[in-house]
């Protein structure tokens, strides 16, 4: 009999094997800009023009986020060996704000190994980490990496746009467009503290 544990553990394997580094990742966005694409199964317009505005996002945060004295201490002074397996698509917006901040943290620390996997081909993990219900990304699931036991969760926002989201929802019962572009005008008046404040928390 397979234990809903093990059935986690083999999800979270085969999900593992299917996985890419961010480098692989930004590879992969770029040459779908190029071909007028974007990932997933939903190949629509707009889409593609979402992955076409987040490549330019992510190329901006790769060149100017910058961890501060105080947090690169903390971070270099995780010690132990972590997987931080993200799942996520090209075309979503919190992702291109959020992946690049990911990786700038995983590269302080020798012990945190990044990989991205896409939602659409591993719906079987995807499902294991639903935001109330969702399928809401980015999504960080942390695991140790000699056991791939989970040991914490972060996404699909940051904190502190978590709770500009909700209190939004709960005024006026859903996310209008004008929200969406303010929360865009969050990210880049935040340039990603607020994103690694959260992860800084995981490493404790």
């Amino acid at each position: 009999m397979i234990t809903d544990t093990l059935t986690l553990q083999d999800i979270i394997s085969a999900s593992l094997q299917n996985s890419m580094t961010y480098a692989e990742y930004r590879e992969l966005v770029i040459k779908l800009v190029e071909e007028k694409s974007t990932t997933g199964t939903d190949k629509s317009e707009d889409l593609v023009n979402y992955t076409q505005l987040n490549d330019s996002r992510m190329r901006r945060w790769d060149k100017t986020a910058k961890v501060s004295d105080a947090m690169n201490i903390k971070i270099a002074n995780f010690d132990k060996k972590i997987t931080w397996l993200v799942i996520s698509e090209s075309w979503c917006g919190d992702a291109a704000h959020i992946m690049p901040i990911i990786n700038k943290v995983a590269e302080l620390n020798g012990n945190i190994d990044y990989r991205v996997v896409l939602r659409d081909e591993n719906e079987a993990l995807m499902d294991q980490f639903l935001t109330n219900g969702g399928k809401s990304i980015p999504k960080l699931i942390m695991l140790d990496s000699e056991t791939n036991a989970v040991l914490d969760t972060f996404g699909p926002r940051p904190t502190v746009a978590t709770n500009m989201v909700q209190t939004y929802k709960v005024e006026h019962g859903m996310l209008t467009p004008e929200f969406k572009e303010d929360l865009q005008r969050w990210y880049n008046k935040d340039k990603g503290q607020s994103t690694i404040e959260d992860l800084v928390s995981l490493l404790k």
